[in-house]
């Protein structure tokens, strides 16, 4: 959900912090704060972020819901990298 939805790479620095994050979930230590994302990531990203961490400390329900809604709130984001690749290609 971060990295196809959330983590733009037109926004090379808030992408890089949710990027970072979404790696710390599933890591025994911590890579980002919050006071970094609050000064990397945007408000409504950031808002989004922290109802996650909300979601994840109260129940797989809670995530399921969060799902839900970050599905409807933020379509599925395009690679403009990889892209611009292809068009260079032609």
């Amino acid at each position: 959900m971060i990295t196809s939805r959330l983590a733009d790479d037109r926004e090379p620095q808030e992408c890089r912090y949710l990027m970072r994050f979404w790696w710390q979930l599933s890591m025994p230590y911590r890579e980002v704060s919050v006071a970094e994302l609050r000064l990397n990531v945007g408000q409504q990203k950031l808002d989004v972020v922290m109802e996650l961490v909300s979601a994840i400390r109260s129940s797989h329900e809670e995530i399921d819901a969060w799902l839900s809604g970050a599905v409807q709130t933020f379509p599925v984001l395009q690679d403009h990298g990889f892209s611009a690749t292809l068009d260079s290609r032609d």
